[in-house]
């Protein structure tokens, strides 16, 4: 059978058209890997002030359920509930909140301290941990006490002295600053999205719908729509975790009688935003804090750990959020570490978030093309 010159012009247009085609594409995904890795920390700042407007919906929402007021003014109902109720923890208990952080934090560095010398009077290397100079550091046995002179001396720093000090001290604000302000800034940009996407949810989903090519706008709807529904119903069940693991971190350790017990709960509480790690994390600096009022403290502070972690993998997790989430332990904590590696705290704070919404696609993509694969397979589907 003979293939006639236009046929083969056609096959060979056909092909460089496909070549070309999927060299744009391949050109286009890299080029859109190289930007999320180079701007990740800004896409995770607006991927944050998504969630939080999705949670301010999701209040607002809730809220409507017990009162018939316009969207606007429910949001504002919610805002002032949630600014006054922050007011009041800050008011009331700022002095305190200040005075246990301190107190935690030099408590959590001597007892760091503590187990770099107990691991080490058993025989175990710690040359790896990096605990920095914490207090005034104790001279070893072979070495003698410096001796300090008996008379002061009146010499006066070389002016290169005098510069090196005054541009460490200058170097070292400026990092301070600089990182203050980098938190300040980054918590008002993720309000602000926060409140902007809470405001007006229907624009900002009609702008992300018209993105999309009109013959895949229904099914786009359809994904957006049931990611939307996802994240709101989880994170109005993680909000309910949180605040259920700080009030029993807060009561347990302070019927044991930990010194820091409130800021120890309020950070439990935050960390339990971030599954799996973030109580590992939150009950290691519990049982660190604990072991400074002694072994018996510590040992109940562990037990408290273990049954915090009951309650929230074995009653609330799956109370609450069965209806939410359903992904495999084990994935999440692998999709938690790679995340973290590569992206920081960043990562590992919003790696559930992000799996939700993959996991959203991916069931969407297979219960559509399910009963056409069981036709072609042979099979008829279940009725």
């Amino acid at each position: 059978m003979t293939v006639s010159a236009d046929d083969r012009l056609r096959a060979r247009n056909d092909l460089a058209w496909s070549i070309s085609v999927g060299g744009i594409g391949i050109v286009v995904f890299a080029a859109l890997l190289m930007f999320t890795w180079y701007f990740a920390a800004t896409l995770f700042l607006i991927f944050a002030g998504m969630l939080l407007g999705v949670a301010l919906n999701a209040m607002t929402h809730r809220l409507g359920y017990v009162v018939r007021l316009p969207h606007a003014l429910r949001l504002t109902v919610v805002c002032l509930v949630l600014a006054g109720m922050l007011s009041g923890v800050m008011f009331l208990g700022g002095a305190t909140i200040a005075k246990q952080a301190t107190v935690l934090s030099d408590t959590i560095k001597s007892q760091l301290v503590n187990v770099k010398a107990f691991l080490e009077k058993n025989g175990i290397d710690t040359s790896y941990l990096e605990l920095g100079h914490i207090g005034v550091p104790a001279a070893s046995p072979t070495q003698e006490m410096p001796v300090m002179p008996a008379t002061p001396t009146h010499s006066l720093p070389s002016a290169g002295a005098l510069a090196s000090g005054g541009g460490a001290i200058v170097s070292q604000t400026l990092k301070v600053l600089l990182g203050t302000v980098s938190a300040v800034g980054n918590f008002f940009i993720v309000l602000f999205l926060g409140l902007a996407f809470a405001a007006q949810p229907a624009v900002y989903r009609k702008g992300l719908l018209y993105l999309a090519p009109v013959r895949h706008r229904v099914r786009t709807t359809a994904i957006v729509d049931r990611i939307g529904d996802t994240l709101e119903r989880w994170l109005i069940a993680q909000i309910v975790t949180m605040i259920a693991v700080f009030l029993v971190t807060w009561i347990g350790l302070t019927i044991i009688g930990i010194q820091s017990a409130f800021i120890l709960g309020i950070q439990a509480g935050l960390l339990a935003f971030i599954p799996t790690i973030g109580a590992l994390i939150g009950g290691l600096i519990v049982v660190l804090a604990s072991l400074a009022s002694g072994w018996v403290a510590g040992f109940s502070a562990f037990v408290l750990f273990m049954g915090v972690h009951a309650l929230e993998s074995y009653v609330l997790t799956p109370i609450i959020q069965r209806h939410a989430l359903d992904i495999p332990p084990a994935t999440l904590f692998a999709f938690q570490i790679l995340l973290g590696v590569v992206f920081g705290i960043w990562g590992l704070a919003l790696a559930l978030p992000l799996m939700a919404i993959a996991k959203v696609m991916i069931d969407h993509f297979k219960a559509e093309r399910s009963p056409a694969d069981a036709a072609t397979a042979g099979f008829r589907a279940p009725s």
